[in-house]
């Protein structure tokens, strides 16, 4: 089980710690790589190609705003599921980087989840589905939240 974390830049690292703080406190392992699909798109093909000949289950989160082309790319490459998580530093940044991360090609599945928790608890049950043990803590995890509102 693996998580790739990519991210558009490294000025991304403060905002992929959100993300890798909850996989942390899982035990979920990942790895963090940093490529531009606009400035180095070889660079990411070759990432990807990469994740592609891993045998294990596997979940991407990719990490970039702007004109979001990384999401779309590692989708469209890979053969894993892509969760987009949108870094932003205040509600007009956010509005443009959701808008971009929204707007893929047809056959570019990529997931978009804006907050940072969601995003990793999303890679968690995601990878659960191969995971029994894993998804076992995810029903406990579960069912503790629901016992705070009892």
């Amino acid at each position: 089980m693996l998580v790739p974390i990519l991210m558009g830049s490294e000025s991304d690292k403060s905002f992929a710690e959100k993300i890798t703080k909850i996989l942390d406190e899982w035990k979920i392992p990942y790895e963090l790589r940093v490529a531009s699909a606009h400035k180095v798109p070889e660079k990411v093909f070759e990432i990807v190609q990469q994740y592609n000949e891993v045998d294990q289950p596997l979940c991407y989160v990719t990490i970039a705003g702007r004109s979001n082309g990384l999401s779309g790319v590692v989708a469209a490459n890979s053969n894993h599921p892509v969760i987009a998580c949108p870094p932003f530093s205040s509600k007009e940044d956010m509005l443009v980087n959701i808008h971009s991360t929204l707007q893929m090609p047809s056959d570019t599945p990529v997931l978009t989840v804006v907050d940072p928790q969601n995003a990793a608890m999303a890679v968690i049950r995601i990878l659960s589905n191969s995971d029994s043990e894993l998804k076992k803590r995810v029903s406990e995890h579960i069912k503790n939240i629901k016992a705070k509102f009892n």
